[in-house]
């Protein structure tokens, strides 16, 4: 818990954040950033992941790791942008016929629609 504080910590001074920003940005109340970097209470999983789906860019495996040495300047430390990957997936799509198009549900079930 200690290493993830340090993270917290480090975070925030690089992206020039106080505690107040940056749970307004996350979408958690401000205590629970407080009580957090306190010590007080250790992150939930919800929160974490409120960081990582942020605009903060910041990858999930610095995040969680161990290593409270690790640089967060690091090549391998920032978040693909998920606007790289869609374009690549919509340039994929636009050079193939398409024959048909699975969509899965959250309650495990699927729609097919057919060309």
């Amino acid at each position: 818990m200690e290493n993830f504080i340090k993270k917290l910590k480090i975070l925030l001074n690089k992206e020039d954040l106080n505690a107040s920003r940056f749970s307004e940005i996350i979408g958690v109340q401000r205590s629970s950033v407080s009580h957090i970097l306190s010590g007080r209470n250790k992150p939930s999983l919800d929160f974490i992941l409120k960081i990582h789906k942020s605009t903060i860019d910041v990858d999930l495996e610095w995040l969680l790791s161990d290593d409270a040495e690790q640089d967060l300047n690091s090549t391998t430390l920032s978040k693909p942008k998920e606007n790289t990957k869609k374009n690549l997936k919509i340039d994929f799509i636009k050079n193939d016929n398409i024959d048909r198009i699975v969509i899965f549900f959250s309650d495990g079930s699927f729609r097919t629609y057919n060309n």
